[in-house]
């Protein structure tokens, strides 16, 4: 069969995807193979395809590919997250835009909203994902809002709460005053911003005495409720058991003594505001002081703001410190770098806020998972992030798991009376009724008695259970699919949440089934331009996924991708390894339709080169294979796709071909045909975890297939016993072979013309490749001298030299000229080499592979100025 004059990917993507997907190549079911399980890290529902998603999914599919290759039982779970923050968000901008204001809806209301907006553009993604060439098990795509899903969600709260690991409390949280909702710690982002330092004068009460305090946030005055000094400074002694009134507020509030304060940051004294600072709540409480709250959800002042009730805190901080100068109550304002928190979602600078709200005790959880990454039970990749996740894991804190929303898993505690702990928990309202009524004996209670807690479940809290709920391993923990696929073998994902969501996933992993959930995390790096700037809309550096897909094609851009992205580091983004990579496929297509082109002749004997040629591939192939091994088990995918390409296009495309290529017009051996399709066949194979529609649309065209036979789901090649000889003897050859090119293009001898060659064959090299030389330098004789060809133009590859005769067209004192100048070059190029490498101070600091690199310099410099030398001689005589 022939491959078309010219590729085009688009319709060579859309027939095989379409190919693969009818005959449910991705699709795994419990069989006597061993699985191999990747989850997919589910994207928000609402989110389309970006740069980080292309890089993430393209490894996994690398992976899930080579392991359908290599025999296993092969199965992507895909799936979104409901993402309660980001997606409640769209849904209230958009009722918005309609007129309508979440605060007038039911919950019940507000709901059929989301899943509306949810059945509308969730699963775009995922369609995104298909042109890229995921292949995904699409009959198993999950939603953290499925029924079985949510069930196993409030499964485990109850469970948690049953073992006193799940508590209510009262506690200083981190407000998103744009998504009115708490966060959790590892939800704020912190950036040093540059603010101001202001200094405000407190007078005392009973004098006219001043006290000088500098603050950040002089907005929040209106919540002082005492003032602290250093019991050790001896410039407020006269201040001891004094009262100082609040500017504005008029407020008398104390002025108490505490170590804490530092003598050394501003004027040593420190305004306590215990409703909007963690370190002023712990004062706070420890020193009985008064809590005033002055913000409404939205960060904008409430009553206690006086006449700045109804205005946004930073409108406040401008016109308070205006109000505060006319006053004469600010003493100067000063520059200051301030670690500001902002919210990881919204990017809403945060508002300490005390609040209820439900935590899970994290240190007993955390421990088994801690072990897991020490002990290499699960191993991170690369393992400089096991120090990050150590710190993390043994500086945890209670995650705050409540979040303000209706969109999400509604917390499943029934309060039942007016006290804070007059409350159950339970899977459902009609077992929550009978706890209440157990809990009060009170069998009269009823259904209508029972509130159920309004706040929504953090959605990590969700997405943690994701490799046992995706196999209903919660609510069914024995099940065969939970037990064939689970632990899952690899995850690969973004190292930002590497605490949000790896090492909760361990930590569930333990709870619940007693072990890992995988093997393996593949960490990638950050997706960047030119400029080292993250990729983002609002920077507008990003470009659109779909349009690359449409310019390069799916596999040009996967190829493009891997080339430069290694485990861990971040990926510096240029088009042109789009280019690259869409430059790959095109000579991965040119080749095989050149082999495919060829007539076959039953009658012609195969050519001695041809058999070398083939029997050398064959080992330079074993070898790559190896290489692959090595490269896959330690996630090097980026060198795996490098080995894969250069023995594509240069030891295949490059060498192979030319070396078995019949002459122009002529028809080729039957016996190198069949060779050179197995040969294919078995690049094919691995090349198609890279490149799948590119190399099933190659593979297809070689035979008639059957449905059994397709690439996507055929072996991974054997391996076979490696001739280290013939490829060593190869890179001699080639090096001769260069060499014949080199002086036909210096001397403009025409390539059709033949040539003979002379060897002084010092190293006594055999000739297993002569017919190869003779060949690809179409030489007219090869043979072996004791002694220098007089008259002639040399070469040397290693110490053999290779003596090529003058044609009389050739101008002596042009080439003398030339050489003369070469030679000069070269022995001035060798002695900056060598002050160098007798550098002692060089020599002692550089790294041994530098000094490597200096010293191969030093003799590849002498061995071409002895073979110039040798040249000019010839010429000379």
């Amino acid at each position: 069969m022939a491959l078309a004059a010219k590729y085009d990917a688009k319709s060579v993507e859309k027939k095989w995807y379409d190919y693969w997907m009818k005959n449910n190549y991705f699709h795994s079911e419990v069989d006597e193979r061993e699985s191999y399980t990747i989850v997919i890290p589910p994207p928000n529902v609402t989110g389309v395809l970006h740069m980080g998603h292309m890089l993430n999914n393209t490894i996994q599919d690398v992976l899930i590919r080579r392991a359908r290759l290599k025999g296993y039982n092969a199965c992507w779970v895909p799936g979104t997250d409901h993402a309660s923050i980001a997606t409640e968000a769209k849904v209230v901008a958009k009722l918005k835009e309609e007129g309508i204001d979440k605060k007038d809806l039911t919950r019940e209301e507000f709901l059929e909203h989301a899943w509306e907006w949810t059945h509308k553009h969730g699963g775009i993604i995922l369609e995104q994902l298909k042109k890229l060439g995921a292949s995904c098990d699409w009959e198993r795509t999950a939603f953290t809002m499925d029924d079985n899903l949510s069930s196993s969600v409030i499964k485990v709260f109850v469970d948690l709460y049953n073992k006193g690991l799940i508590y209510r409390g009262y506690r200083m949280v981190n407000w998103d005053p744009e998504a009115k909702t708490t966060l959790s710690d590892e939800e704020v982002i912190y950036e040093e911003k540059q603010g101001n330092l202001y200094y405000l004068k407190y007078k005392i009460e009973g004098n006219d005495d001043t006290l000088t305090i500098a603050t950040t946030r002089p907005e929040t005055i209106m919540g002082d409720t005492a003032i602290c000094i250093n019991p050790n400074d001896d410039r407020f002694t006269h201040l001891k058991g004094k009262k100082a009134i609040v500017p504005i507020a008029g407020r008398v509030i104390p002025i108490i003594e505490d170590e804490y304060v530092d003598i050394e940051f501003g004027t040593g004294c420190l305004k306590v505001t215990p409703a909007h600072d963690p370190n002023d709540k712990e004062l706070g409480d420890k020193h009985n002081l008064e809590v005033v709250d002055i913000f409404n959800d939205d960060a904008t002042l409430n009553s206690f703001g006086l006449h700045y009730e109804g205005k946004d805190r930073f409108v406040v901080r401008k016109e308070i410190v205006k109000e505060l100068e006319s006053l004469g109550a600010l003493d100067k304002i000063e520059t200051h770098l301030n670690k500001v928190g902002t919210s990881e979602r919204t990017k809403a600078i945060i508002e300490p806020k005390l609040s209820d709200q439900w935590f899970l005790k994290m240190k007993d959880l955390a421990k088994p998972a801690l072990d897991a990454v020490l002990k290499k039970e699960v191993h991170l990749v690369p393992e400089k992030f096991i120090n990050t996740y150590r710190h993390w894991m043994e500086n945890v804190r209670d995650w705050n798991i409540s979040r303000q929303l209706w969109w999400g898993h509604q917390i499943p505690a029934y309060f039942y009376g007016d006290g804070k702990e007059d409350f159950v928990v339970a899977e459902s309202r009609a077992e929550a009724l009978v706890l209440a009524k157990k809990k009060t004996n009170n069998d009269y209670l009823t259904d209508q008695d029972l509130t159920q807690d309004e706040d929504a479940l953090d959605t990590w809290f969700s997405s943690w259970l994701w490799p046992i709920s995706v196999f209903n391993g919660i609510l069914e923990p024995d099940n065969k699919e939970i037990n064939y696929y689970y632990p899952t073998n690899d995850l690969v994902t973004a190292p930002e949440i590497l605490f949000f969501w790896v090492a909760r996933m361990i930590i569930a992993g333990y709870e619940y089934r007693g072990e890992k959930p995988f093997t393996n995390v593949y960490l990638t790096g950050i997706v960047r331009d030119k400029q080292r700037r993250k990729m983002s809309k609002s920077l507008g550096n990003s470009p659109d996924p779909l349009d690359l897909i449409d310019q390069y094609g799916a596999d040009g851009i996967r190829v493009g991708m891997l080339l430069s992205s290694p485990a861990g580091n971040d990926l510096m983004f240029d088009e042109d390894l789009c280019k690259q990579g869409s430059a790959f496929v095109n000579k991965i297509f040119n080749a095989s339709r050149l082999i495919l082109g060829w007539e076959v002749d039953t009658t012609i004997e195969q050519p001695e080169s041809s058999i070398v040629s083939i029997n050398w591939y064959k080992s330079r192939f074993q070898q790559a294979l190896l290489e692959l091994e090595d490269h896959y088990s330690k996630y090097r995918i980026s060198d795996a796709l490098m080995t894969t390409y250069k023995l594509v296009w240069d030891d295949f495309c490059s060498w192979l071909l030319e070396m078995i290529k019949p002459a122009y017009g002529s028809p080729i051996d039957s016996k190198t045909y069949q060779e050179i399709i197995l040969i294919l066949e078995d690049n094919l194979k691995i090349l198609h975890p890279f490149v799948p529609f590119i190399s099933e649309e190659i593979w297809q065209q070689i035979t008639k297939r059957s449905k059994a036979e397709a690439l996507v789901i055929t072996s991974w090649p054997e391996t076979a016993p490696i001739n280290e000889h013939l490829i060593k003897g190869f890179e001699i050859a080639a090096d001769v072979i260069s060499g014949i090119r080199t002086i036909r293009k210096q001397k403009n001898i025409s390539f059709k013309e033949t040539i003979a060659l002379s060897v002084l064959n010092s190293e006594k090299l055999n000739a297993t490749f002569d017919s190869v030389i003779h060949k690809l330098g179409n030489l007219s004789s090869l043979k072996y001298v004791d002694e220098k060809v007089e008259g002639a133009l040399s070469f040397r590859v290693r110490s053999n030299e290779y003596f090529i005769p003058v044609s009389g067209t050739i101008d002596i004192d042009e080439e003398l000229k030339k050489l003369t100048e070469e030679l000069s070059y070269t022995e001035g190029f060798l002695k900056s080499v060598q002050k160098k490498l007798q550098n002692e101070r060089f020599v002692n600091n550089a790294p041994e592979q530098v000094i490597a690199n200096e010293r191969k310099k030093q003799a590849d410099a002498e061995a071409k100025i002895a073979t110039l030398k040798s040249s000019l001689a010839s010429l000379q005589n």
